[in-house]
């Protein structure tokens, strides 16, 4: 899971390189070039299973399908309107979303500790959030409430995962090509806003590498992962993304996250790190 966080921690700072492409263009080549990777490497694995799941895989397989769509679609399109530590502190939020989720979901029971973690989480959001208003920078504003839809669409991912799995046991359906679905759903909508195509030799080559390392092989690997770890647990370490995508994006394009994002942030991170710190010790 840690590397599977530290290849998707790589979009910004590639995104950031890209000559001609913008905003629904990253986003159609990029599901497109995942899309095509996912069908011959589901196609290798499954072989004829693959059409055979995707007529008998129910519910819970388009709809993980549906909300992988939104993720591949709402992030990409966020990272084009605001910088990339207000997209990756919002998707933080995603292990608290997903703890309220499975509350009312799933009836499963919340500590107080995670209570609190949900209250200081949301004063750090909404420290970045009242910043931006204040500022009346419209552009990062509305950027942070797109990247709003990530977070929220991969907490009910996790849990529809969780629930067909029987709870963490290798039983339910295959939702591996819920990720082919959602790629090719985010093609499929993003290309007519996407048209005409602009992107250069350049742009292709890096939206191909983001397509297949950054996406496809990450998500496949994060659905297995999902059948065996616990929703919430696999949810905290994708908060690896936010430190590994940040710290690209200053090193790799030079931009410096504000003191909003790096106060909001850090309110975000202590309430996710304090929240599993006192777990593990009750479990202790």
């Amino acid at each position: 899971m840690v590397g599977v966080t530290l290849l998707w921690s790589i979009a910004g700072v590639v995104t950031r390189q890209l000559e001609a492409a913008r905003a629904f263009e990253i986003t159609f080549w990029r599901s497109f070039f995942n899309a095509a990777f996912l069908v011959g490497a589901l196609a290798l694995l499954r072989g004829r299973g693959l059409w055979h799941g995707l007529v008998a895989g129910g519910w819970p397989l388009w709809v993980s399908g549906l909300m992988w769509a939104v993720m591949y679609t709402c992030f990409m399109l966020a990272l084009t309107l605001t910088t990339v530590a207000n997209v990756l502190v919002t998707m933080a939020l995603a292990p608290l979303l997903t703890a309220l989720i499975a509350r009312f979901a799933l009836g499963q029971v919340l500590p107080p500790r995670t209570w609190g973690a949900i209250a200081l989480a949301g004063a750090g959001i909404g420290w970045m959030y009242g910043q931006q208003l204040s500022g009346g920078d419209a552009r990062h504003l509305l950027g942070t409430l797109v990247a709003l839809a990530v977070p929220v669409a991969s907490a009910v991912n996790w849990s529809v995962i969780q629930r067909s799995a029987g709870r963490g046991q290798a039983a339910g359906p295959d939702l591996l090509p819920a990720v082919l679905i959602g790629a090719t759903l985010s093609a499929l909508v993003t290309l007519p806003l996407a048209w005409p195509l602009q992107a250069s030799a350049h742009d292709l080559s890096l939206l191909g590498v983001l397509g297949v390392f950054q996406l496809a092989i990450p998500c496949l690997a994060a659905v297995q992962l999902a059948r065996v770890l616990p929703a919430a647990e696999v949810a905290l370490l994708a908060l690896l993304e936010v430190v590994f995508g940040v710290a690209w994006a200053w090193l790799g394009a030079g931009e410096a996250p504000s003191t909003a994002v790096l106060g909001g942030g850090a309110l975000v991170l202590l309430a996710l790190v304090g929240n599993e710190v006192l777990g593990l010790r009750r479990r202790a």
